[in-house]
């Protein structure tokens, strides 16, 4: 989406007036409108144009919490079991009780994603309201503008809907001081199709790089459906998608032959991006770099390596195990992976015989997927184009959060200073396109549907088109002194789905190997109704290692499948408005 930066760079002085007469005083949006433009000004093109670029900025973020960020490395992630807080029990203590499952309605992180959120809902209707009532605008203007802030108010819903499933909704007509007396209902699908449904209808095919265009729509329609269990509507809007979607810059949607270049901001805008968020920056100034990211680098990495700090968001060792194929290839669907007892399948066991001792390490010498090496940083593997991964030297705690790094959405030694900001407190200011939704997203929500149709066929061609790209041998990590694969990579493709048990087992893994750490496990675990037994599970293989973390942490059924209303936002709007979800009153 690097496009819309000059775009950015010219509106944004105006946004700074433009959207402070945007939000409601309320805490609802908190923020307080302290001037305004007249209605004559915002109903130009350009303006109505500003407020637009204004709503796209929401998807980073608008308040500075890392919460808001769009990739959801702490409540989809962390919360999946892709990954642990990582660092030390002290460094950004109120996210400990959020990974052990005991989060409470006074979290001041899931306040902030609550109001970053409605700030994007505020934004997106004040582009609606200019637009109706604007003289200026030409009916297709009016109708891709409508589009584009109605896909990203639906996105903004959806977020909120999968994060705390009870919310209010409201549109463009409602008044601002009205906004406090709507109460909250998980009744709200109806009303994020219809956002969907409008811009897939209005929308071009090409809308130019850094813009939603109407495949996205498309794409986040059959999502909806697939979230609502309505399988046979899903694999409609799925099947339109892959057989004729595009990308707004006009490339076929297509898997990219090389993983790793989905996560390389010298490749943004690629085929496989079906809705992205725009990142950029420039050196000195980190207003559009990835700062919801900022403390997902190994730790004390110095010239070295990437970022220099935090230490933050290190993959969990279930995740590393899942990665593990038996000789022929395929995961290991029995989740033998995870047995303690078993040194070869375990990785983590077989490399650190002795606990942490790195004394005792010894490279893994057993099949594994070669996505590991693309999303996990492992001791001795290369990391990028820095270092082989050095283990301890890169982790600020082992005993506390295990022996891996972050590994997806790294910069790239080559690209310091260049696509890095490295003049601010961390060089972990990077520059690349957060992808929401990507093509293998796609098609492994189309597989599902179809073994949930009784399409058992069709949803093994979806997977093994995933699985075929995963296994081009050209781009798996190297060493760097002789070319040689960095590890024994095993992977093929599977040959049949005999059942339809075996085939939503098989679809499901492949989710988790395919899109680690990209911020969808537990909203998949929670839709697929599993979220306590394989939470639970993972919990207790986790803290036979990490004792002071997880030690008696539960997930409790019927209650953290969904995260509490901010407390903050019911003492304003009143018990009598909003409802607190089950288990936290």
């Amino acid at each position: 989406m690097k496009s819309m930066n000059n775009l950015k760079k010219v509106t944004l002085g105006a946004l700074s007036l433009l959207m402070v007469g945007v939000s409601c005083s309320d805490e609802f949006l908190d923020v307080a409108p302290t001037g305004s433009l007249s209605e004559a000004q915002v109903g130009t093109k350009n303006g109505i144009e500003g407020l637009l670029i204004g709503t796209y900025a929401a998807l980073n973020g608008v308040f500075g919490n890392r919460f808001e960020g769009p990739n959801h490395w702490a409540t989809g992630s962390i919360m999946g079991g892709d990954a642990n807080k990582g660092t030390d029990s002290g460094d950004y203590a109120t996210l400990n009780p959020i990974q052990r499952y005991e989060t409470d309605p006074t979290s001041d992180d899931l306040r902030q994603l609550w109001r970053g959120r409605y700030e994007g809902v505020s934004r997106a209707n004040k582009v609606l309201a200019a637009v109706a009532n604007s003289t200026e605008l030409t009916a297709a203007d009016a109708a891709r503008i409508a589009g584009e802030a109605r896909l990203l108010r639906g996105h903004f819903y959806f977020d909120l809907k999968k994060h705390f499933n009870s919310i209010p909704v409201f549109d463009e007509t409602v008044l601002a001081a009205d906004i406090p007396s709507i109460p909250n209902t998980p009744d709200v699908w109806g009303f994020i199709e219809a956002d969907f449904q409008f811009a897939f209808d209005n929308l071009p095919a090409e809308n130019g790089p850094g813009r939603v265009n109407k495949w996205a729509a498309g794409a986040y329609m059959g999502k909806a459906k697939l979230f609502q269990q309505k399988f046979g509507e899903a694999i409609t809007w799925f099947d339109d998608v892959i057989e004729n979607g595009v990308t707004s810059n006009g490339l076929k949607y297509a898997l990219l032959d090389d993983y790793a270049q989905i996560y390389n901001a010298e490749n943004d805008n690629h085929a496989e991006a079906v809705m992205d968020v725009e990142s950029a920056n420039e050196t000195g100034n980190v207003q559009n770099a990835n700062a919801f990211d900022d403390l997902n680098y190994p730790y004390n990495t110095g010239p070295d390596g990437p970022g220099n700090c935090c230490g933050f968001f290190q993959p969990s060792m279930a995740l590393a195990n899942s990665f593990r194929t038996g000789a022929d290839g395929l995961p290991l669907l029995d989740g033998s992976y995870n047995d303690p007892a078993n040194e070869v399948d375990n990785i983590y066991r077989h490399v650190f015989t002795n606990g942490n001792d790195e004394s005792t390490f010894v490279e893994d010498p057993n099949p594994l997927d070669p996505r590991i090496d693309h999303s996990i940083g492992r001791k001795g593997i290369p990391y990028l184009d820095w270092i082989e991964h050095p283990g301890s030297a890169w982790i600020r705690s082992f005993a506390y959060a295990g022996p891996y790094s972050p590994k997806k959405y790294i910069y790239y030694r080559s690209q310091e200073n260049s696509f890095t900001d490295g003049s601010s407190w961390t060089r972990g200011y990077a520059t690349m396109n957060y992808t929401i939704i990507r093509f293998a997203d796609v098609l492994l929500m189309a597989a599902e549907a179809e073994v949930e149709a009784g399409s058992l066929d069709k949803a093994l061609d979806y997977v093994n088109r995933v699985r075929a790209r995963a296994a081009n041998s050209e781009h798996w990590v190297k060493e760097y002194d002789s070319g040689e694969n960095a590890a024994n990579y095993v992977i093929s493709e599977y040959t049949s789905f005999p059942n339809q048990d075996f085939a939503r087992r098989a679809v499901r893994f492949e989710r988790k190997l395919e899109l680690s750490g990209e911020g969808h496990r537990f909203f998949d675990l929670v839709r697929w109704g599993v979220a306590a037994e394989e939470l639970n599970a993972y919990l207790d293989y986790e803290s036979q290692y990490l004792v002071t973390k997880f030690g008696g942490a539960r997930f409790t059924p019927n209650k953290n499948e969904y995260y509490p209303i901010p407390q903050s936002q019911i003492d304003i709007q009143g018990s009598d408005v909003l409802t607190q979800n089950n288990g936290y009153n």
